[in-house]
């Protein structure tokens, strides 16, 4: 929480000085040019009656921006020594005029954008709306779909209130002024420029009757941008004292643009300061304990799952985050950030975390992920409707790459070879040679026997250790076994089918003790499994590599690599493109190369399949292909729509 807001306007209008606030020195000019200073000092009200006066007779742009301009000082001045209403009027006066000045049809020849003034006239415009919803949200619970009338010194304002975008008027708990907030969470701030007042929209609690309400985390917050659309008087806007207006409410991931009078024009929004609230809150803490689901992964599989923190969209192509040993979703929070900020990526995108007991072996942890892809998919898109699930991106770091490369491997009988000598034709075969109560040979059949999933397009992984890694030693394993709690459920299922099947494993050590750190040991029998193992042809994977040029004390016994996984593990021979780069293991998806080489593949993703589009339509194809290629291309300049994406 900042000491103070933040606000453009408070060097010019000295909003925070003992002498203050003071209009700004244009402003006295424009009094003194139009004769109007000293009745501004002897009496403001008398000296905006006259203002009016002469503007009625002729529109003057300079004129218009003193008077926004001395209503927010007049308001802010009000609203210090306590007089809510009067500070509403002035607000008001300021919010109406400065609309008028950047919209007005009288003063369209004389507008100009290279004018510092314009940029201060948008200024004025955003406060005084932000002012006023500080006012509004202090006396009432403000919420769309709902019309308020202000009733201020000699002046109504009726407001309708409506949210744009696909959140339903109600699923708010309440708002926060982004700009009472500074960011400590996350490397960066990504904001536009424009008009509205950016706002953070905490979601109300989960319906636990709903099926996919358990893919949003409690206490999710999102970025919107509130906008006052004055209206026009054909349509009921400026009659005698009444004023109408629309307080919109807008969807920064959806609409960066917005129609105000005939004219596109950018939303003030601000993508970061939401998501970093949202990490800082109490509800995102309890569910983020990466050393809980490090050394006790039996008490965190409660908290396991995909998480969404942006509305499901059919339309745009799902990115899984899945994090490492050791880790958990906040680990993904800067590459988010920073992949957001992208236009082009964000239109086309839509970013999901994994969350798993990470303590547990990566093979267990590959097993739940399919379940967990599965029951998503059923709750979103049972009947197989939405294409753009079909091309999905997994990236995973460490260990995470390992479960995520998991998600596109014909396991074939290949990992059986892993616990048995006895030869089967299949996940039929083999568990009919086993003996074992029917729940335990079910898992036993989920974790040995899989198939690719098809709607996995791509895999990018950083910092994997694809051939295990020597962190995995004598003295780290040991430690592991002493301090990670396997869930019993794990171990007992092992041990009970191991103890029943004497002569059928050879190696029950995968099926009973062997946990995260065991299973990465460089000598664990999975990793030349899974390095020969048949994959989905129509996946294409992408690698990313720390190597660090100066090492640590720490490092420097480690062999040429991030610290933790040598190069020789990392690297890959299967892959589309693999880039090395400069970073410890723990860095090395945050650092800015890392990320922009993401943003690199995720654009060539989309560049391949909108060829492949093109192609489709060029050979005449079904008429269902072309519109749903149409539905998911952004607005053209002559388009119009409302909101542009």
């Amino acid at each position: 929480m900042r000491d103070v807001r933040e606000n453009p306007l408070a060097a010019s209008l000295q909003l925070f000085s003992r002498e203050g606030p003071e209009i700004s020195l244009r402003t006295r000019r424009t009094l003194r040019r139009f004769d109007l200073e000293d009745h501004y000092q002897k009496n403001p009200a008398s000296c905006f009656a006259l203002i009016r006066q002469r503007l009625d007779d002729r529109p003057e742009s300079d004129l218009i921006y003193a008077l926004s301009e001395l209503s927010y000082v007049e308001g802010k001045k009000a609203e210090r020594l306590g007089r809510l209403s009067e500070a509403l009027n002035h607000y008001g006066v300021s919010l109406t005029n400065s609309y008028d000045y950047l919209f007005s049809n009288e003063l369209r020849d004389a507008r100009n954008v290279y004018d510092p003034q314009f940029r201060a006239v948008c200024d004025l415009y955003n406060e005084s709306l932000e002012d006023t919803l500080r006012i509004l949200c202090s006396e009432s619970h403000l919420e769309p779909g709902q019309t308020y009338t202000i009733e201020t010194l000699g002046h109504k304002f009726v407001v309708r209130t409506e949210m744009r975008g696909k959140w339903k008027p109600d699923e708010f708990d309440h708002y926060e002024f982004v700009s009472d907030y500074a960011i400590e969470t996350l490397r960066n701030r990504h904001t536009t420029y424009g008009l509205g007042v950016p706002l953070i929209a905490v979601r109300k609690d989960a319906n636990e009757e709903d099926s996919k309400e358990k893919y949003y985390a409690d206490g999710l917050s999102y970025s919107v941008t509130a906008l006052m659309r004055c209206l026009d008087e054909p349509q009921g806007g400026k009659s005698g004292n009444t004023t109408t207006c629309v307080l919109e409410f807008f969807d920064p991931l959806t609409a960066n643009q917005v129609l105000l009078a005939n004219d596109w024009v950018p939303l003030e929004t601000d993508l970061s300061t939401p998501l970093a609230f949202f990490l800082d809150s109490p509800e995102f803490q309890i569910r983020n304990q990466a050393t809980e689901g490090l050394l006790n992964p039996a008490h965190s599989q409660s908290k396991r799952g995909l998480y969404m923190l942006e509305p499901y969209d059919p339309t745009r192509i799902p990115v899984l985050m899945v994090h490492g040993l050791w880790s958990s979703p906040v680990t993904w929070m800067d590459m988010f950030n920073d992949l957001r900020s992208f236009p082009e990526i964000r239109e086309r995108y839509q970013f999901w975390f994994y969350l798993y007991p990470s303590g547990q072996p990566f093979w267990i942890s590959a097993t739940q992920l399919r379940s967990d892809l599965a029951a998503m998919r059923d709750a979103f898109d049972p009947n197989r409707r939405d294409a753009a699930l079909d091309q999905m991106v997994l990236v995973g770091h460490s260990m995470g790459g390992l479960v995520s490369r998991l998600q596109t491997i014909d396991s074939g009988d290949d990992f059986w070879k892993i616990v048995s000598d006895e030869p089967v034709s299949g996940v039929e075969d083999a568990l009919s040679k086993v003996e074992g109560p029917e729940d335990a040979k079910e898992k036993l059949a989920s974790t040995l026997f899989f198939k690719p999933n098809d709607s996995i397009k791509r895999v990018i992984t950083i910092g994997t250790p694809h051939r295990g890694s020597e962190f995995a030693n004598d003295y780290t394993r040991w430690l592991a076994r002493k301090f990670i709690r396997l869930p019993k459920m794990l171990t007992n299922f092992g041990d009970r089918l191991a103890m029943e099947n004497p002569s059928l494993f050879r190696n029950t050590e995968l099926l009973t003790v062997a946990n995260a750190i065991d299973s990465l040991a460089p000598e664990s029998p999975i990793f030349p499994v899974m390095m020969r193992a048949k994959r989905n042809p129509e996946v294409k994977y992408h690698n990313v590599i720390g190597v660090l040029k100066q090492s640590s004390f720490i490092t420097r016994r480690s062999h040429r690599g991030d610290g933790v996984v040598d190069y020789d593990s990392a690297t890959m021979g299967d892959v589309e493109s693999e880039l090395v780069v400069d970073a410890s293991h723990t860095d090395v998806h945050m650092i800015g190369k890392t990320i922009f080489e993401v943003r690199r593949i995720l654009l060539e993703h989309l560049a391949e399949l909108d060829a492949s589009d093109r192609v489709v339509l060029e050979g005449e194809a079904s008429v269902l292909a072309t519109d749903r290629i149409a539905d998911r291309l952004p607005p053209q300049e002559g388009d119009s729509q409302l909101i542009r994406r």
